[in-house]
């Protein structure tokens, strides 16, 4: 019986599932081949393979996270929903999920879904004090489905933000423009699962 090596055993210890029934799976086989690099002292051939393995792994994960993101209401249409998780990135802004809604008329939503968000604490330290909303006309105290957060419109403007707190590490984001008032963001603010969402990025 061969000998499970150091590499094996951490990637086991990972969770990864290296089981023979997955042996045609991408990321089995860059794991295995890291195990063989590996084995033959090929060091920096072993990183590879796992950097593939681990972008693969990623990939998956973000398309999970993409169907938290809801189709478009009738007489939208939206773009593709998009990721920017993992790596570099990934430490400075966490994970970001977006997707734009818009419709024939100009008008266009763009939801986003921020776990980690460096907006956190400002938005934290806003709602707790709000003589700070108070102090700007254009910021005002606003909750949905038990979330606490606040609007932003500009006088004059067509332009609406909701922007809510979603636990202690996510931020949820509706910016509308050419809008005539903010019920669209709410439309699709109210679309979204909440409990879902902060099961999939808030732990």
């Amino acid at each position: 019986m061969k000998q499970t090596s150091p590499l094996y055993a951490a990637l086991l210890a990972l969770g990864l599932p290296l089981t023979a029934s997955a042996a045609a799976d991408p990321v089995i086989e860059q794991i295995e081949a890291a195990e063989t690099a590996y084995e033959d002292g090929a060091l920096r051939g072993a990183i590879g393979h796992l950097e593939a393995a681990i972008a693969e792994v990623q990939e998956k994960i973000s398309a999970g996270l993409l169907e938290l993101l809801p189709e478009p209401l009738s007489g939208w249409q939206a773009d593709e929903a998009v990721a920017e998780s993992g790596g570099m990135a990934s430490m400075i802004t966490g994970t970001h999920l977006s997707r734009r809604y818009y419709r024939e008329d100009g008008s266009d939503v763009t939801l986003s879904l921020m776990a980690d968000s460096p907006m956190m604490p400002m938005l934290t330290m806003a709602l707790s004090m709000p003589m700070m909303m108070q102090g700007n006309p254009e910021l005002k105290p606003y909750a949905l489905a038990g979330h606490r957060g606040m609007v932003e419109h500009a006088s004059g403007t067509r332009d609406y933000e909701i922007t809510l707190m979603v636990g202690s590490r996510l931020v949820v984001q509706a910016q509308g423009t050419g809008l005539d008032d903010k019920g669209a963001l709410e439309d699709y603010l109210k679309q979204l699962d909440f409990d879902a969402i902060e099961e999939a990025l808030g732990n």
